[in-house]
C-alpha cells in the first residue's frame, strides 16, 4: 500500500499549475479585507476554500473559469501578487514538489494600475521569496514562471514579448489560456511566430472542453512544445475497433494491443509531445468521468509522454500528492508509474537540459530509488 506520506515524500515535477488557482483560502480572506473588498461568496476561510470545491466541481469548463474571478480581485497589488507567489512555492515545496512551472495571466492583474512589468517583477520576487523560505526549513524546489495570455484578448505578442523580456529572470515560457470553444489558438499566431524567432519555448491549452481540431491547430499551426491537457486526445484512438470511451477504458488501459492510433494521435506519440494531464481538473470540467476512467492511464501504458499536474490545487482541492493518490487507489498506479511520469516532466520542463538532468539523477532518481527499496 502507498500511503500519502509515502507519496508526499516523492520527489515530484509539477508543469500545469495556475497562480491564481492556487490561493489559501485564508489568504483570500485577508486580502479582500486589505483592499476592501466585500463581494466574497462566504465568510471563513473554511467556508470560501468549500465554496470554490463547490463550484468547480459543475462539469462545465465556462463556470469552472467563473471562480477566479473571487481570486483574481485580491492579486490586483504587488504586494497581494508577492504573498501570493511566495505561499504558493512553499506549498509546493511542503508537498515534495522539487520543480514547478506555474503560469498566470500578466494582463488580469492591471485593474488597480499595475504595469506588466510590475506584475511580471512581483511575481518573480515572490517565488524567489517562497524559495527562500522552503530551503531554510530543508526543502528545495526550484520554481519557474509561465506567462499566459488569454485566448479572447488581443495582448498575445505583447504577452510574448515579455517572456523573451524576463527570462534571464525565472519566466521559462509561454501560454494561452480560456474557453477553447470559438477562440483558436491561431487568434494568436504571430505571438508564437514571434518565439520561434527568438528561441522561446511555449505550450498551448488545447483538447480540454475541445477536440481534435485544437489540438491539431495548436501543433501544427502554432508549433507548441507541449500541451496543456491534451486529454481529448483519445478521440484518436480506437479500441477494438470502438472509439474510446468510459465502457472500453479498463480494457483499453489493459489491453494497449487492441488498440489503434489515428494519425494525429500518432503524431503526437511519435514526435514525443508532452501531455500535461490535470486528472481532478479534467473530471471537474467533464473531460472525463473519473479519474479511474480517465485516459491518462492508457495514454501511460500507450508510452505517450504524460505528465501529472494539478491545474488548480484551490478549485480542485488538491495537491499533487493527493494526484498520485488518486492514481494509485482509483486507477492502480504503482510508484515505479509515477516515478516514469515525473521523469517525463522533467524531460519536458522548459529550464535549460543540464538543469533538467541534474534534477533527474541528483533529486527525481535518488528519492524514488529509496521509496522503491522501502
Amino acid at each position: 500500500m502507498l500511503t500519502d506520506d509515502t507519496l508526499r515524500r516523492a520527489p515530484k515535477a509539477l508543469l500545469h499549475d495556475h497562480l491564481d488557482g492556487g490561493l489559501r483560502p485564508q489568504t483570500i480572506v485577508e486580502l479582500a479585507d486589505t483592499v476592501g473588498y466585500q463581494g466574497l461568496p462566504a465568510h471563513g476561510a473554511g467556508a470560501v476554500g468549500a465554496w470554490f470545491r463547490d463550484s468547480a466541481d459543475s462539469g462545465s469548463l465556462e463556470r469552472y473559469l467563473t471562480t477566479f474571478e473571487q481570486t483574481l480581485v485580491v492579486m490586483q497589488t504587488a504586494d497581494g501578487l508577492h504573498r501570493v507567489a511566495s505561499e504558493c512555492v512553499q506549498d509546493l515545496a511542503a508537498d515534495g514538489v522539487v520543480y514547478a512551472e506555474v503560469r498566470y495571466a500578466p494582463e488580469l492583474h492591471l485593474v488597480d494600475g499595475l504595469s506588466l512589468e510590475a506584475v511580471v517583477e512581483s511575481v518573480n520576487a515572490g517565488f524567489r521569496d517562497g524559495e527562500r523560505i522552503a530551503a531554510e526549513s530543508g526543502r528545495r524546489i526550484r520554481v519557474t514562471a509561465l506567462l499566459t495570455a488569454m485566448r479572447h484578448a488581443a495582448k498575445g505578442t505583447e504577452i510574448a514579448e515579455l517572456v523573451v523580456r524576463y527570462r534571464d529572470e525565472g519566466v521559462v515560457g509561454f501560454d494561452i489560456a480560456g474557453a477553447e470553444a470559438g477562440f483558436p489558438p491561431t487568434r494568436h499566431l504571430d505571438a508564437f511566430e514571434y518565439l520561434r524567432r527568438e528561441n522561446a519555448h511555449f505550450t498551448i491549452h488545447a483538447g480540454e472542453a475541445f477536440g481534435l481540431p485544437s489540438i491539431w491547430e495548436a501543433i501544427q499551426w502554432c508549433g507548441a512544445d507541449r500541451l496543456g491537457h491534451g486529454v481529448r486526445i483519445v478521440d484518436d484512438i480506437q479500441v477494438a475497433a470502438r472509439p474510446f470511451s468510459a465502457d472500453v477504458a479498463h480494457a483499453a488501459a489493459a489491453d494497449p494491443c487492441e488498440v489503434v492510433l489515428g494519425g494525429l494521435a500518432g503524431y503526437v506519440r511519435d514526435r514525443r509531445i508532452p501531455l500535461e494531464m490535470c486528472p481532478s481538473s479534467n473530471v471537474q470540467t467533464g473531460a472525463a468521468q473519473s479519474v479511474a476512467l480517465h485516459p491518462i492511464s492508457l495514454l501511460k501504458r500507450l508510452k505517450f509522454r504524460v505528465t501529472v499536474n494539478t491545474d488548480n490545487r484551490l478549485m480542485s482541492g488538491t495537491s499533487m500528492t493527493r494526484e498520485m493518490s488518486l492514481l494509485v487507489n482509483d486507477a492502480g498506479w504503482t510508484l515505479e508509474d509515477l516515478r516514469w511520469v515525473t521523469i517525463n516532466a522533467m524531460k519536458s520542463a522548459f529550464v535549460p537540459f543540464d538543469e533538467r538532468l541534474a534534477i533527474i539523477d541528483d533529486v527525481v532518481k535518488p528519492g524514488y530509488a529509496a521509496l522503491i527499496q522501502a
